[in-house]
């Protein structure tokens, strides 16, 4: 226990904003993949750490009285060393008074070294044999008591050579050099080290499933490196009911066939900060039956604005508009997460959860949607456990409570409120009794209830079970399709009649899916998200309201990249039952199988699994792939290929199954050869001969010497027909009009083109300009919406042709105008209804980021939002950019940028008419960005120059017939005004750049003016 609570301690403060206390500061990053894999694991964490560094340390030297001590770094890098660097270091140009102080220089390069506190002996040794043999001989067991057991990870790479003291050198600069480049092989053979060490931990399955204590602390420690949705985290037993059948048919990817994907969009959240909704362990109900039908209540959880800690406020979040409200209430439950909240008419029912790790609950709390007004009630009956982690679910009057963490145990317990009388009672069931868990889900659905995955404290689960109300019995399901991998923390939701799983722990690393479960059909399908972020929807809730799917919270703590929380989302579930819809029906009962079992080691019986006869209503045609080119002929020849069908593979691209029609099914079936001939014919076979004179019963024959077989289609893949977006929007549009009784002529005025601005789809300023549009008012805009998959739409509006350049984009439909857009890594926020920004920019920023201005200081006389001045900092690494704007919108929005792309420290912003506000004599490089002439501050660029000059990047708007005489002019002009302000500069163009057409026959041009001080 005392290791668990010093590995807590110690990853807690690597999530802090001050993880290392070294006079760095802060974790190597190249280290952050092998520490994360170290500390995901549960018999070990990392106490400190270097990746090894290459350094100059400056010490005092000893007197005979007293002894040096300590000593300062002059120099240091965690990468190659450059060795002009650390010359113009230790041999300056212009060398400043010596100091009056002697200390010695030591040139060093030090290897990685991690210390690992293990859990115990065992432990340690079996990481420091791994170690060992991955090429770290020095590691060993460096303490060892009845407390602690300290492993240190090292190697013998090192180097270190006295250079003499801050009064003389005693090496030269070839000498130097020298060194430097032999660090930089000891520091590239101690990389190659590193990577190998972390490749054989994760090879030899030290990367162990996540660990989470029983104990259950308010966090979730997620490893990233591990995409577990792979085979470890597959609960495959020997049991036929646990062998997921279809697995996914992984030759579709190969056949480059599109997977299903479901749009996930972020909520625009307004009344409140989003931040407010930062929580794990938080419960939220849909208030269905009150007075807030599209809204939902938001209880309690860890997280939230500020310091992340346990909470105890309401929250009221409408699905609809975003607004989120708190609700004020005079008595509350104590702060918790790990609790329940379940609606029972206009009642909310709280039931436990943990207010501390000592403190777990079993209070009962009744919310009073009507009057708001909470109340906390005694039950009777059965004690209901100390419990934290459990799941409940809602038929009628009863609320069922199973498994969680009672008392500090992992429990199957299961119990019942009856919210009549506020009467407990434990369940005692029959049948298939599920194995203790916690962190599950558990959903009601008619007089069922249905319960999903889990954790058992050794693993995650990933069975699925049914709960029937009136025998008082558990079933575990029998299934096939793509099950839904192990987990938990996840999420579980009904709608119409299917049941859907997402998200959880371990994590997908590279995509989120739901799995989706057609209720009495015992088949499983994954449908992938298409999410704009990275969501870690671990611990979230979801609400289904109406027709959507409201995500809300959820996060994790990564290690050293510290506490991740998930936005709020929204999904359209409106397209689900075409995507999940099970295909075969006999007997209103799915009996959808895969094909594809042959894969698998054991053989079974269609009957003994349903009891029944099946009658299939589809078939194709199996042929091996060495045969399916004339086969797929043939049937394109006589019409036997159903296209509305797609084509599939078996047992590993061995077998292709093709859809064939009824008439072939029914021609071709029980045939055989009727000619051993079809057999030489196959074998020499030209098929524009055969077609020409060959009748169908004896192309019949050449099928059937192909080896060609028919077999009941149990896969089905639909082929379906892709509509353009255009077409969607105006299939839906013609439908509005005619609803409203108005001329289907007006659909000539939809936009054939738009462009995407974060979640807005922005509308040319040319459509629906009509006035008859107006009387459609909201109706019109949301469905424009809609068919688009946008959150937001608005219309471009022409740039104000003030100075500042104001955006006239108005916005039709969503909350405001602020919009998130990243490009080339870079973040932009901004409000676009009163900032401008220009997509065709792009080549421009990326040309920009890709400079190396690590020493660079830049003025960006027209930084906008931070167009340029942010791909400087983010992407060139510039040493310093002095940022000019007068904008005061803009301004807002760079500042923001700065913040949230965590650059702002690196940025100078200055208010105001460049003219007055640029520094000068400063700057190596100058960004003149303004469109469509940045003439007027010319002078104010070379007056920013350094007085050995630099480099200009100048834009323009210019005739495709002028190009040559404008950059001619520019050149001219700013060796006419660097004279005139005392310069004796050699100017010259090193480069035009054409970044787009801006108008017809007029180029956005840019032109890099070089400025070099000519030797006297």
């Amino acid at each position: 226990m005392e290791f668990e609570k010093r590995k807590k301690a110690t990853l807690g403060r690597m999530s802090s904003s001050e993880p290392d206390k070294s006079p760095k500061g802060d974790i190597d990053t190249p280290l952050i993949p092998l520490l994360q894999t170290l500390n995901s694991h549960p018999s070990y964490f990392t106490t400190s750490s270097c990746s090894g560094r290459i350094s100059i340390l400056s010490t005092p030297t000893a007197t005979a009285k007293k002894k040096a001590k300590g000593g300062n770094w002059v120099f240091i890098t965690h990468e190659p060393a450059d060795p002009f660097s650390i010359q113009n270091l230790i041999f300056p140009l212009n060398p400043t008074t010596k100091s009056t102080t002697m200390e010695n220089l030591v040139f060093r390069f030090e290897p990685l070294i991690i210390a690992v506190e293990c859990k115990d002996v065992y432990s340690a040794q079996k990481l420091v044999s791994l170690a060992t043999s991955c090429g770290f001989r020095e590691s060993g067991i460096t303490n060892m008591n009845k407390k602690r057991v300290i492993v240190a990870i090292r190697c013998s790479i090192r180097l270190e050579v006295p250079l003499g003291n801050t009064h003389e050198m005693m090496v030269s600069k070839e000498y130097l050099n020298y060194l430097v480049g032999i660090a930089n092989q000891k520091m590239e053979a101690n990389r190659k080290r590193t990577d190998f060490f972390h490749d054989a931990l994760l090879k030899h399955e030290f990367l162990a499933q996540p660990e989470i204590s029983t104990e259950s602390d308010d966090y979730e420690f997620l490893n990233l490196n591990q995409d577990l949705g792979d085979k470890k985290s597959s609960m495959i037993t020997n049991e036929l009911e646990d062998i997921q059948l279809t697995s996914e048919i992984k030759d579709d990817k190969s056949n480059g066939v599109p997977e299903p994907i479901l749009s996930i969009k972020p909520m625009v959240i307004t009344g409140e900060s989003v931040e407010k909704l930062h929580l794990w362990g938080h419960s939220t109900c849909t208030l269905e039956a009150t007075k807030n039908p599209k809204s939902m209540l938001v209880f309690g959880g860890f997280g939230g604005i500020g310091r992340h800690e346990r909470r105890k406020d309401s929250w009221l979040l409408d699905s609809v508009t975003g607004e989120l409200q708190l609700v004020d209430f005079l008595s509350t439950p104590s702060a918790r997460l790990g609790h329940t909240a379940s609606l029972v008419g206009e009642l909310m029912f709280v039931i436990g959860g943990r207010a501390d790790p000592g403190n777990v609950l079993r209070d009962v709390w009744i919310l009073n949607t009507t009057n708001n007004k909470w109340k906390q009630v005694q039950c009777t009956g059965t004690e209901f456990p100390h419990s934290h982690r459990h799941a409940s679910a809602v038929i009628g009057s009863n609320l069922y409570v199973f498994g969680g963490i009672h008392n500090g145990r992992i429990s199957s317990g299961m119990y019942k409120l009856d919210t009549r009388n506020m009467e407990w009672e434990e369940v005692i069931p029959l049948g298939q009794k599920p194995s203790p868990r916690h962190s599950h889900t558990l959903v009601a659905f008619g007089s069922q209830l249905f319960m999903f995955g889990g954790y058992d404290g050794v693993k995650p689960l990933g069975d699925f079970y049914s709960f029937d109300i009136h025998s008082c019995t558990w079933k575990k399901e029998k299934m096939v399709g793509s099950m839904p991998y192990a987990r938990f923390s996840h999420m579980m939701f009904v709608y119409k009649n299917y049941i859907g799983v997402m998200g959880g722990c371990p994590i997908k690393q590279h995509y989120q899916e739901l799995s989706i479960y057609k209720v009495g059909s015992g088949v499983w399908k994954r449908i992938k998200l298409n999410s704009v972020g990275e969501d870690l929807f671990v611990r979230s809730t979801t609400s289904v309201v109406g027709d959507d799917l409201v995500i809300v919270g959820g996060g994790a703590s990564c290690y050293a990249f510290g506490t991740r929380f998930s936005e709020p989302m929204k999904l359209n579930l409106l397209s689900l039952v075409s995507l999940a819809e099970p295909i075969l029906e006999t007997n209103n009962q799915s009996n959808t199988l895969a094909e594809n079992r042959s894969n698998l080691d054991f053989d079974f019986n269609l009957e003994d699994i349903y009891g029944k006869k099946m009658v299939p209503l589809l078939w194709v045609l199996r042929v091996d792939k060495k045969h399916a080119k004339p086969t797929k002929d043939i049937l394109k020849k006589y019409g036997w290929l159903d296209a509305e069908r797609k084509v599939y593979t078996q047992e590993n691209g061995v077998h292709v199954c093709f859809p064939i029609t009824k008439e072939l099914e029914a021609l071709y079936q029980n045939k055989k050869l009727d000619s051993s001939d079809a057999i030489d014919e196959v074998n020499n076979l030209n098929l524009q001969e055969i077609f020409e004179d060959v009748s169908s019963a004896r192309v019949l024959d050449l099928l059937a010497a192909l080896g060609a077989t028919t077999h009941a289609d149990h896969v089905v893949k639909v082929r379906k027909v892709s509509s353009s977006p255009l077409k969607v929007m105006k299939e839906a549009v013609a439908s509005l009009l005619n609803h409203h009784n108005l001329p289907t002529t007006l659909l000539e005025q939809l936009p054939t083109r738009w462009e995407r601005l974060g979640d807005i789809v922005v509308l040319p300023v040319t459509s629906f300009k009509d006035s008859v549009w107006d009387s459609l008012g909201k109706e019109l805009w949301l469905t424009v919406a809609d068919s688009l998959g946008a959150s937001r739409v608005a219309r471009q509006g022409r740039v104000s042709p003030t100075g500042t350049r104001d955006s006239g984009l108005e916005i039709l439909t969503g909350v405001n105008g602020w919009v998130n857009h990243r490009e080339n890594g870079v973040l932009y926020s901004f409000d676009a209804t009163k900032c401008m920004f220009s997509w065709g920019n792009l080549s421009e920023k990326c040309r920009m980021g890709q400079l190396d201005c690590k020493e660079e200081v830049i003025v960006d006389l027209f930084a906008g939002i931070g167009y340029f001045t942010l791909p400087f900092l983010v992407k060139a690494n510039a040493k310093l950019v002095y940022a000019c704007e007068w904008n005061p919108y803009a301004i807002e929005a760079l500042r923001h940028n700065l913040e949230a792309n965590c650059v702002a420290d690196r940025c100078v912003v200055l208010e105001g008419d460049n003219r007055l506000t640029a520094p000068k004599g400063i700057a190596n490089r100058v960004i003149l960005g303004l469109l469509p002439s940045s003439e007027g501050s010319w002078a104010t660029a070379v007056r920013a120059l350094r007085s050995k000059g630099g480099m200009m990047h100048v834009h323009g708007n210019v005739k495709d017939s002028e190009e040559d005489s404008w950059t001619e002019l520019v050149s001219k002009s700013f060796k006419e005004i660097s004279r005139s302000e005392g310069y004796n500069w050699e100017v010259s163009v090193e480069h035009t750049e054409r970044v787009k057409w801006y108008a017809p026959h007029v180029r956005h041009l840019v032109v890099d003016i070089k400025c070099k001080q000519i030797e006297s």
